[in-house]
């Protein structure tokens, strides 16, 4: 864990969007860095795919730099539970 430096501007607008979906300015900010860093991963994938990624992810134990780097299949199963797939996380 460390220290990063954002504008004034952005801690507030992660302060207000935080507010307005319940969560803290951190976990805000978490939930902003890991969408973008799907987006950059998978620039054909939109919001709502993005989002079943994530649940996908957390289904299988986390998101994950292998994981998020796996080609994405919309309609093919994936593996559940924490064992599944597991390798070091990359943002918790």
């Amino acid at each position: 864990m460390g220290i990063v430096k954002i504008s004034d501007l952005m801690h507030e607008n992660l302060r207000v969007a935080g507010t307005a979906l319940s969560r803290s300015i951190n976990a805000q900010a978490e939930h902003w860095m890991r969408i973008g860093m799907l987006a950059e991963l998978h620039p054909d994938l939109d919001h709502r795919e993005l989002c079943q990624l994530l649940v996908r992810a957390e289904m299988a134990g986390g998101l994950d730099l292998a994981m998020a780097c796996a080609p994405s299949e919309p309609h093919a199963p994936r593996p559940s539970g924490r064992a599944a797939g597991r390798t070091a996380k990359v943002v918790q």
